[in-house]
């Protein structure tokens, strides 16, 4: 396995991989940013109507839609933390949405996997 990890700027709905990963909002409803990028480059209606099927995702966590009209396979979405001052264990919170993205990742076998700031 290839263990590289490389920093690219640029529009991740562009990306050829494995996954993307999308800072969500708890509801995957959709909303500004890159959150925003993804769902109109996915498809909004195909996916939200994935992200209903699915419920939500607690802060933390990590779920996966299919990718639809995105070059990736996968869709990994996790809701990050709301910084209130550092002493609401945002910095696990965080640390937690990296790390679940990656263990979906690699549960499905994933090799390349983009990620934006969460």
């Amino acid at each position: 396995m290839d263990d590289r990890i490389q920093v690219w700027v640029g529009d991740i709905t562009t990306l050829k991989v494995d996954a993307i990963v999308n800072a969500a909002n708890r509801e995957l409803a959709g909303g500004g940013g890159v959150d925003g990028a993804i769902h109109r480059a996915a498809g909004v209606q195909q996916l939200q109507a994935a992200c209903r099927r699915i419920g939500g995702c607690a802060t933390g966590q990590a779920v996966m839609t299919p990718a639809f009209n995105l070059g990736a396979r996968a869709i990994i979405h996790t809701v990050g933390p709301v910084w209130q001052g550092g002493d609401q264990d945002e910095a696990n919170l965080l640390r937690s949405c990296y790390s679940e993205a990656m263990t979906l990742a690699v549960r499905e076998g994933f090799r390349t996997i983009a990620f934006p700031a969460i």
